[in-house]
């Protein structure tokens, strides 16, 4: 984790709301009501104007790995600059070391099957998506409505299953304390049973964002 992954754990911990998952496999909170309602509902009005159907990194040729869809936020909407704030103010990281925010919608029958957020350092793709900025680092993820059935978060390696909240956010380390990528963060977005789940995921690098 390093200098980084500890000032970071020191410092949202200490803040009101903020949990720790009671594991020592990686660093993992949640925050429930981090971002009120009106946030949440300005937020999903964004992801259904403008979403496309998600993809992958190594695709490994399996068409329902990932069936949600995805949006990228205007990081000029009055939304996203709010909740791009309240990121900075929580973890301290630098908003130059982030990706542009994204929001995906999950319909009934939808999941994203285990995987990591970090690119495998041996996969096909990762000189392509780790070459100008570096790997990535944080993963932030806010629950945008409350779901009437499924759509949980399961991290299997960490026997912890995260149930959709409005206004919850995860997150999580996906390195190791000496920087290596951590395997104990594959976590799966499960199938939604009924109803719609929208999210938001936010992600660091390594370096300054580049593209």
């Amino acid at each position: 984790m390093g200098e980084l992954g500890e000032s970071l754990a020191a410092r949202v911990i200490a803040r009101t709301g903020v949990q720790r998952v009671p594991t020592a496999k990686a660093e993992v909170f949640q925050a429930r009501r981090f971002i009120p309602a009106p946030l949440c509902e300005a937020l999903i009005a964004l992801i259904e104007a403008d979403r496309r159907p998600s993809t992958i990194a190594d695709d490994i040729g399996d068409p329902a790995f990932r069936t949600s869809e995805t949006c990228d936020l205007p990081d000029t909407h009055p939304a996203v600059r709010e909740l791009e704030q309240r990121f900075a103010d929580l973890s301290g990281l630098d908003p130059a070391h982030g990706e542009p925010i994204q929001g995906q919608r999950y319909a009934v029958g939808q999941e994203f099957k285990a995987h990591t957020d970090y690119f495998d350092p041996l996969g096909a793709d990762y000189q392509r998506f780790c070459a100008l900025s570096g790997q990535r680092t944080w993963t932030f993820m806010i629950y945008l409505n409350d779901v009437a059935a499924g759509g949980a978060t399961r991290f299997r390696h960490l026997s912890k299953m995260f149930q959709p909240e409005m206004g919850k956010l995860l997150f999580w380390n996906n390195r190791l304390e000496d920087g290596a990528v951590n395997p104990a963060t594959l976590h799966h977005g499960m199938k939604v049973r009924r109803g719609v789940k929208y999210v938001i995921t936010k992600w660091y690098r390594e370096d300054l964002w580049r593209g």
